[in-house]
Formats: structure tokens, sequence, C-alpha cells
């Protein structure tokens, strides 16, 4: 049995059908992935057309998962806010602004990563002035 409930514990089948789904409710509820899955596609074939090397995409991988990630942890932050009240209180709004921060400094911080990564292979590609 679980020590914080009569539930008993779950099974891993169980943790990764729930993990499936939070990911569904995420980003099918979650108007920012209409953003995050382009960019992250267009990142994606940029990366197969200029050939990064297997260090690069490493890196990429990793900044298109902490995005996704920071906008999972703040989109469960927003429902959980919700779940509490919907009245207005101020310590939710500085907690939902800190979770929506982190999204932003993550998609800064990629950005930053991107930037290193193609503007050299980008660079050359530019006419001449």
């Amino acid at each position: 049995m679980n020590a914080t409930s009569n539930q008993p514990p779950h099974t891993w089948a169980t943790k990764f059908r729930h993990a499936f789904r939070g990911l569904g409710v995420g980003v099918t509820r979650q108007n920012s992935f209409l953003v995050h899955v382009p960019v992250a596609a267009a990142v994606l074939v940029a990366a197969t057309c200029f050939r990064v090397t297997q260090a690069e995409w490493c890196i990429l991988m990793l900044c298109i998962t902490v995005v996704c990630s920071a906008e999972m942890f703040n989109s469960a932050m927003e429902n959980m806010a919700k779940a509490v009240t919907r009245e207005y209180r101020e310590e939710l709004r500085s907690s939902l602004d800190t979770a929506a921060a982190a999204v932003l400094v993550a998609a800064l911080g990629s950005v930053v990563v991107g930037a290193i990564i193609f503007a050299p292979r980008l660079l050359p590609l530019l006419p001449a002035s």
C-alpha cells in the first residue's frame, strides 16, 4: 500500500500510461505547443539539411526537450492553480509568472544555442553586399 493513500502502488505500466496521458493533455490543451512543435520541426529539418555533428544533434535535442518540459511544468502549474481557486491570488500569480518565465528562459537559451550552431552555416549563404 502507498503510505499516503489506501491505493496500491502503481505499476510501471500505469505510470507510463499516466505520463503519456499527461503528454497528450499538455500538447493538446496548451496553445503554446502550436509554436513549439513547428519551431522544433524546423530545427530538426535545418539540422538534417546542414548535417550537424552528433554533438550538435544532442545539444539541439536537449534544447527542444528542455523547452517542451518547461512548457509542461508551466501547464501543470496553470492547471493546479485553476483547481485551487478561480479567484485572483497574488501568490498564485507570482507562481504562474515564474513558471512562464522558466519557459521564456529555456526558449531564449535555445535560440542562443541555435544561433551558435546555425549561424556559421547560414552566413555563407547570404548574398555579399
